[in-house]
C-alpha cells in the first residue's frame, strides 16, 4: 500500500489537514509505516487533481490559509477497491538489525549498549501503547493497539532471552582476531 492510498484511508476517518494527516502517520501508523511531509503533501496534490480528495482553505489570522482536505465520494470508492486487493507481502527495514549483522566488528561493550538501548527503546513504546489502548474505543483501535504492544513485546523478550548469542559472538570474534 502506498501514501496516497493510506491518506485516503485516513481521510476516511474525517476530514483532516496535511498536519494531522502526518499526526495520524507518526501515532497511528508508525510501525508499519513512515511518511514525510515531503510525501505526503505531493501525494495529496495528485489525489486532488485526480477527484479523490477535495480540498478547501480556512483563513487564519496572521497566518497562513490551513488546507482541509475530504475524501470524495469518487476517493472512497477508489480506496475500498484498494484495500480488498490482497496485500504485498511485509517488508521490514531496520537500522538496528543491519548494524547487528556485523556485530562480530564491534566490542561487546558496545552491542550491550545497542541491545539495551533497544529494549528501552520497546519498554517506552509497549507503555506508551498501553496508555493509547485504554482510550481506544472500537474494537479495531483495541485490536492495533494490542498487535503494536504484542510486537514490541516479543522483540524485548527475543532480545533479552537471546542477546547472549551476539555478546558471545563478539568475545570470541576479538580473540581470533587477536
Amino acid at each position: 500500500m502506498d501514501i496516497r492510498t493510506l491518506c485516503l484511508g485516513i481521510l476516511t476517518m474525517g476530514d483532516a489537514t496535511g498536519y494531522e494527516i502526518k499526526k495520524t502517520f507518526e501515532e497511528r501508523l508508525g510501525l508499519i509505516f513512515h511518511a514525510s511531509y515531503g510525501s505526503i503533501y505531493p501525494s495529496l496534490t495528485k489525489l486532488t487533481d485526480e477527484g479523490l480528495v477535495s480540498c478547501r482553505e480556512l483563513s487564519q489570522e496572521k497566518r497562513p490559509d490551513k488546507k482541509i482536505y475530504s475524501i470524495t465520494s469518487t476517493g472512497r470508492y477508489r480506496f475500498l477497491e484498494e484495500i480488498t486487493k490482497k496485500p504485498a507481502p511485509d517488508r521490514f527495514r531496520s537500522e538496528f538489525l543491519a548494524t547487528l549483522m556485523f556485530s562480530h566488528l564491534l566490542p561487546a561493550a558496545t552491542i550491550a549498549q545497542l541491545i539495551d538501548e533497544r529494549i528501552a527503546d520497546c519498554r517506552c513504546k509497549v507503555a506508551d501503547l498501553q496508555a493509547d489502548c485504554s482510550d481506544e474505543r472500537t474494537d479495531t483501535g483495541r485490536f492495533m493497539c494490542g498487535y503494536g504492544r504484542t510486537l514490541y513485546q516479543a522483540e524485548i523478550d527475543y532480545l533479552t532471552e537471546n542477546r547472549h548469542l551476539l555478546e558471545a559472538d563478539a568475545l570470541l570474534g576479538r580473540r581470533a582476531a587477536e
